[in-house]
């Protein structure tokens, strides 16, 4: 079954499992998170439940935010998404879905937002550097590009130096260690992306 939830990310630590085996996790405050709008077939062309998750002064919002929020009789919430979900028939508008909808041994795929590095010069960006003998003056540049008279330029998408970082970043197949529905916490085996306190969205794998 289709199963989705935002978080954020608290942090990375270790636990002890069977016979001592020491497991990284990183830890994920997630939810609760309440269903701000439905959209279906007859209305939208399709199912889907829209979520919000944490709490956010009414002055960090403008007037249609705040007129969306109140139209669903709900409290205002910072991160608004929307999820296909298989049971969308069954949820409606202020219900609340929690960290207990998943469970130990689970398998998940975890989405977020990379750090962020600044600005990559050609080397550290993937390019390839010069030779590096003697008499090279382009050891560490990206020299030329293009090729030779057909087609004569550089193609379109070609990785150069700029922005590095800051990416929507995707890792798969993950595994639900403990989960702490009392704090609404969940331990993922191994790192995911993104800073301490940045959002997450955690659903179940597509490789499971």
């Amino acid at each position: 079954m289709e199963k989705a939830i935002l978080g954020t990310k608290i942090g990375m630590t270790q636990i002890f499992g069977e016979g001592g085996v020491v497991i990284p996790v990183t830890v994920v405050m997630a939810g609760p998170c309440v269903v701000t709008q439905k959209k279906t077939v007859e209305t939208d062309g399709y199912e889907a439940v829209q979520v919000g998750f944490g709490d956010v002064k009414e002055k960090h919002l403008n007037k249609p935010q705040l007129g969306h929020f109140k139209k669903a009789d709900t409290a205002n919430k910072k991160y608004v998404r929307e999820f296909r979900l298989d049971d969308c028939e069954s949820l409606n508008v202020g219900d609340e879905i929690k960290v207990d909808i998943f469970a130990a041994g689970d398998k998940v795929d975890v989405s977020g937002i990379s750090k962020g590095k600044g600005f990559a010069g050609p080397m550290k960006h993937g390019l390839h550097r010069g030779p590096m003998t003697h008499g090279s003056k382009s050891k560490r540049v990206s020299g030329s590009m293009g090729m030779c008279s057909n087609p004569g330029r550089v193609f379109k998408g070609k990785v150069l130096p700029g922005h590095m970082g800051v990416q929507k970043v995707t890792v798969q197949n993950l595994e639900v260690v403990k989960i702490d529905a009392e704090q609404n916490l969940i331990l993922v085996k191994g790192a995911i992306p993104g800073n301490k306190g940045g959002l997450v969205t955690i659903r179940n794998s597509v490789k499971a």
